[in-house]
Parts: structure tokens; C-alpha cells; sequence
């Protein structure tokens, strides 16, 4: 694997659970593979399970690691080419990147869509101009329209806590007071469709999804209907994709909050979110704090994931 941002490097979702299973079991048999070499963490958004879980991924495989938070601890830098650098950004990202990559073997980056010109967000900006310039390996540590490493570590608890063979899986949006990026959803609906579960998203009219990525998920408006029967409840935000509206909250009817309601329509549903989460807006206390919810496992999946990703870039090295 020389780059990871998306499904489809990642290759047979069967085997690659199967990589995870082995570094679940084994978490430090692989330590020869990271030592002496070196993980840049590039974040210019804020984060706590990824940066953590990453981390913690990259010290089992033996390997050091740097953490950058461009916003805090770097000049600003510019990210538009053809621009006059007369104001407060001191360094150009085509400088800043092939510098970045001359001190290590790997680079993580995490870089949010701006939700202001969606031809920049959907176009990767940022995540491409590290993989074009930085002549090393990157994986996204969540980017403008996905968020990999998350929709892996949620495969993996799926299929840790499923009882049927081919569980009902709802992804449903939820209220929140910020306009969110759809890089969650974009990225969970992407794994899902490249599985045989039964795949439905719900949401209010309006906050359809890219088709790129909801492909051949059913989608369904009626939100209790999509609870019917469902073995794993997935809630998310997100704003508006379709323009003129890009990026915006055109919806917080509180109506769409996961509740005891809602759960009681499911085939003992477990409850996961990526976190973090606003309680009773998202989701009710008695959900999340209830034996359903499974947030706590999942996120911990994320060390699995994170290891799994960077062990098989180690491997190519």
C-alpha cells in the first residue's frame, strides 16, 4: 500500500479484516517493521481519538513519531497558488510539504473541508498536494471528504458485534448547532456499500449525500421506518452537499435525536457515533449511557485500524 485515503486502497474488505485481527492479536509482533523509521502526524484541524489512536498505532509498530499542529506549533501557511504573500501566512505549503517530507518515512495528514468552495473540498486540495509533493507515503487522518481510518474501525466493530450474518446497518443524520463537513458519512456510506450488509440512510429532504458516495444505499426519509428491524444504528451530522446551499444547517429538528423511541423500533440495535458526540442533540443520555451503545469499543478500533493501515505502507516501504 503505497498511499491510504479512501476504500479502495485498502483492497478486499476480507482480507484486510483479516490484517486487523492479526494486529488486534498481536499488537506488538510487528516491531521490526516500524524501527528506525519515522511518522509525521500533519494536523491542521483539531483532534483527540485520532491523534492518540494514530500515535498509539505507530509506537507499537516500533516507530518515532513527530506531531505537527500546523495552526499551533508552525508559521501560518498559504495553501492557494498565484497569491501575493503580503499578509500573515509566512510560509507557502509547497515549500512547507517536500520540507516536512525530508524528515520521515511516513506523513498522516488531517485537513477538514473549509465548507466554502465544495470544487476545493471534493477536489483534496490539501491531502493531494502531500501526496504529490511530499515523496513519502500518506494516509488521511481524516480529509475534506473522508475519514478512512474511521470507517475502518467502524467495519471492524460491526463485525465484532453483529448476530446475523448480514446485518441491517442505518446511518442517520442528526441535529447539530455547527455546520459539519460530510467527511463521515461520505466515508461510512463508501465502506458499507463495499460490504453484503443491508445498507439504508436516512436523513431530512435536502441533506442527501454525494451519489459517489451513497451509491446503493437505500435511502429513506420516513426515519422510523428506517429504524425497522435495524441491528446497528449509526448517527451522524452532517451539513448540506447540494448547492446552492453547500455547507450550510438548513434543518435542527430535534425530532431526528437517536432516543429509547427510535431504538425500541430496532432488532436490539447497538448505537455507534465516531465521537465526539453532543448528548441530547445527537443522541439521548439514556442511549449512549445505555449496555447498547458502543462508542467506547469503537473508538478504541481505531488503534486497529490506524496500525493496520500503517503496517501495510511499512510493508511497501
Amino acid at each position: 500500500m503505497k498511499h491510504f485515503t479512501s476504500v479502495k486502497e485498502i483492497g478486499p474488505l476480507s482480507k484486510a479484516l483479516e490484517l486487523a485481527n492479526e494486529v488486534k492479536t498481536n499488537p506488538f509482533g510487528y516491531k521490526d517493521l516500524g524501527r528506525d523509521k519515522t511518522l509525521l502526524m500533519v494536523f491542521f484541524n483539531s483532534s483527540l481519538r485520532t491523534r492518540l489512536s494514530t500515535q498509539k498505532a505507530a509506537m507499537n509498530l516500533g516507530m518515532n513519531v513527530i506531531v505537527l499542529d500546523v495552526n499551533q506549533g508552525a508559521w501560518k501557511l498559504e495553501t492557494e497558488r498565484g497569491v501575493i504573500m503580503d499578509g500573515d501566512k509566512s510560509e507557502h505549503i509547497l515549500e512547507a510539504i517536500p520540507v516536512m517530507g525530508s524528515y520521515c518515512d511516513i506523513i498522516g495528514v488531517r485537513s477538514f473541508a473549509k465548507l466554502e468552495n465544495k470544487s476545493d473540498d471534493y477536489n483534496e486540495v490539501i491531502l493531494n498536494q502531500f501526496i504529490e509533493y511530499s515523496g513519502k507515503p500518506v494516509f488521511s487522518m481524516e480529509a475534506a471528504t473522508r475519514h478512512p481510518l474511521q470507517s475502518f474501525a467502524d467495519l471492524i466493530t460491526i463485525e465484532e458485534f453483529k448476530t446475523v450474518k448480514r446485518p441491517k446497518v442505518v446511518l442517520t443524520w442528526a441535529p447539530h448547532p455547527k455546520a459539519l463537513p460530510q467527511a463521515v458519512p461520505n466515508s461510512f456510506a463508501e465502506w458499507m456499500n463495499e460490504t453484503d450488509y443491508e445498507f439504508v440512510i436516512t436523513h431530512p429532504e435536502g441533506y442527501e449525500l454525494s451519489e459517489q458516495f451513497s451509491g446503493k444505499a437505500r435511502i429513506e426519509y420516513d426515519v422510523k421506518k428506517a429504524y425497522e428491524g435495524a441491528d446497528f444504528i449509526y448517527a451522524k451530522n452532517w451539513s448540506v452537499f447540494k448547492d446552492p446551499h453547500y455547507g450550510q444547517i438548513m434543518n435542527l429538528d430535534r425530532s431526528w435525536m437517536v432516543d429509547e423511541a427510535k431504538m425500541a423500533l430496532t432488532n436490539n440495535a447497538k448505537f455507534m457515533h465516531c465521537l465526539p458526540v453532543r448528548r441530547n442533540m445527537i443522541v439521548s443520555d439514556e442511549v449512549i449511557d445505555s449496555p447498547a451503545s458502543i462508542v467506547i469499543p469503537e473508538a478504541a478500533n481505531r488503534v486497529v485500524s490506524a496500525q493496520t493501515v500503517i503496517r501495510e505502507i511499512l510493508k511497501s516501504l
